[in-house]
Parts: structure tokens; sequence; C-alpha cells
């Protein structure tokens, strides 16, 4: 049987995950782009953090806490993604499979564009743009500056523009959160 602290530990902690486990499976979503492996990489975050619950619990923002273990997640499985088409390109001919003018919805755009950003900017663009997370906020959940967020949205919103060629990058990021099945953002509106 568990103590009275083990009780409301795990009743805090299955409300913690009840109302943050879809927009953490979101952020995985968005930051790998692989809707299969994000529930996976959510549900890994999460456990991560039952087992230091102790630590998220007393930390002065959880969410951002959760959110940079997301974030740490997702990074570790893009490298060894990375690793493992390294490895794969030394045993088969790697050829190029584009097509022309290719018609695909505006959401496939976004996250291709979104893979082609370097992590860091890929992250910051997601947070601060599909998740309206403020600058602050966003650096929470990274462990990194402001200025670092201010940064790295900006060069990541500059180079989506240019491979999206277009101006509304920010208006396609929302749109393509929403299809993602998110709701387009965490506090309704976003804090400068």
């Amino acid at each position: 049987m568990g103590t009275v602290v083990d009780d409301a530990a795990s009743v805090e902690f299955h409300d913690f995950f009840e109302r943050h486990y879809s927009e953490l499976a979101r952020l995985a979503h968005l930051l790998t782009g692989e809707s299969d492996a994000a529930d996976d990489l959510a549900a890994d975050a999460l456990l991560a953090l039952w087992h230091r619950w102790d630590r998220v619990r007393a930390a002065d923002h959880p969410v951002a806490y959760a959110r940079g273990v997301v974030a740490n997640m997702a990074r570790s499985r893009i490298r060894s993604a990375v690793r493992e088409r390294r490895r794969i390109t030394l045993f088969w001919s790697q050829r190029e499979d584009r097509t022309e003018n290719p018609d695909v919805p505006g959401m496939v755009d976004v996250q291709e564009a979104l893979r082609r950003l370097p992590f860091r900017k890929r992250a910051c663009v997601v947070l601060r743009h599909s998740f309206d997370l403020s600058e602050k906020d966003t650096a929470l959940a990274l462990g990194v500056s402001v200025g670092t967020v201010k940064s790295q949205t900006s060069k990541g919103m500059a180079e989506l523009q240019r491979l999206l060629g277009s101006r509304d990058a920010p208006r396609r990021m929302h749109a393509a959160a929403l299809r993602a099945g998110g709701t387009g953002g965490i506090a309704g509106g976003r804090g400068r």
C-alpha cells in the first residue's frame, strides 16, 4: 500500500498527465514530423517525468520542464534517425525522389520546411507560432535565454519564408498546427 504522500503525488501526476498529454504529443509531432512516434515520445517523456515527479512538481514551471523533456527526447530521436540514415546510405545509393510541381496540402509544405531547420530554430518557431508561447515560456521550455529565442525564432521564420516562398509563414504555421490536431495555442494568445 502506498503512503498518503505517494497517493497525493500519484493523483497530482495523473491530473498533470490528463491536462498536458495531448499538448506534449502535439509538440513531439511538430518537432519530429512523425505522427506515429509522437504518442510514444510523449508517453516516454511522461514516464521520465513520473520517475522525477518530486523534482518536476517542485519546479517553478512544471509544464515548461515537461516541454523541455519532450524537446530533448525529440532531439535525441532526430539525431538517432540521422545516424541511422548515414549508416543506410553507406549500403544503398541515395536517389532523389522529387516531383516537379507537387500537388500537396500546405501542411505538408510547412512540415517539410520545418524538417529542414536546425533543431533549435525549429523548436523556437514551433513553440512560438504553433503553440503561441511567449518568448519567456519558450526559453524556459528549451533551457535557453530569451535573447536566444528571439534570435532563433527570427532566423527560423526568415528561413521558412525563404523555403515556403511566402511572407505568410506565421499564418501557415498556425494553420498547420490546427490541422495537426492542435487548438492553435496553449494560452489563447502569444504573450510578448
